[in-house]
């Protein structure tokens, strides 16, 4: 079969779930419909089970106590035993309880997207981003010789990058005021996080990326040398002031 012109050019597909839009670039040459098909069914299928906002999630029925934890989605004892992982690693600054109910979403994006990128390895597809909200995981090269670049933005202006990482096979999140304004809670405290204005994390895989960032948000002042102990990872600190501090090694993820 000959491959034509169309078979040779990247696949983009943009989808709307979890209440942000997904974007799936797929930079190898070929067809990728049914790639692209399973993984915007996984996407959906983790916001059906992990919801909070959707009455019918098996987590929102273990919410109201309708459902056991054993006998919902094996996806959901695979979760909540990764929270509390997580939550032993941020030393509370990331948990799945901080308001007395159980709400995991904090890790379950960047838990998903990493999920998507290895069906996407597993269907042959080596070269590609996963794009949930701007917390990405990226596989290979964006081209034959070209790394990915990613640019982080000022959360004090949208308009204006604060630096650009690049390289191949790394994932990078941001936690911050600039989209969603004041959200994040300082779960030790049971205080909105003010100290930071955000937080951007590198590292391998995206579910740990996305849950560092949010905690090393929450720890404020403690957040640069706490980064700076993570093995593997590295940080973009941006204080209330505006003023960006990196880790010792951000620019190598």
């Amino acid at each position: 079969m000959t491959q034509t012109a169309a078979d040779l050019t990247p696949a983009v597909h943009v989808e709307h779930c979890m209440g942000t839009v997904f974007t799936i670039d797929l930079r190898d040459p070929g067809l990728w419909d049914d790639a692209i098909s399973a993984v915007v069914a996984w996407l959906h299928r983790v916001d059906a089970v992990f919801s909070i906002y959707r009455d019918d999630s098996d987590i929102s029925r273990i919410r109201r106590g309708e459902l056991r934890v054993e006998d919902a989605d094996p996806h959901v004892a695979e979760v909540l035993d990764l929270c509390t992982v997580l939550q032993a690693e941020t030393g509370g600054y990331f948990t799945a309880f901080w308001d007395g109910h159980l709400d995991p979403t904090g890790l379950v994006k960047g838990w998903a997207i990493e999920h998507a990128s290895e069906f996407l390895h597993a269907s042959g597809c080596h070269n590609h981003a996963v794009n949930g909200g701007g917390d990405m995981q990226l596989a290979g090269e964006v081209a034959p010789g070209e790394p990915w670049r990613v640019g982080i933005s000022d959360p004090q202006d949208a308009t204006r990058l604060l630096t650009i990482v690049q390289g191949r096979d790394f994932a990078i999140a941001t936690s911050g005021v600039a989209e969603r304004g004041t959200h994040i809670i300082n779960p030790l405290a049971a205080t909105p996080a003010r100290d930071l204005a955000s937080v951007t994390v590198i590292g391998r895989a995206l579910t740990r990326v996305d849950t560092y960032a949010t905690a090393a948000f929450a720890m404020g002042g403690n957040a640069l040398q706490w980064l700076e102990a993570q093995p593997g990872h590295e940080g973009l600190v941006v204080a209330a002031d505006g003023i960006a501090t990196p880790t010792s090694q951000f620019y190598a993820p």
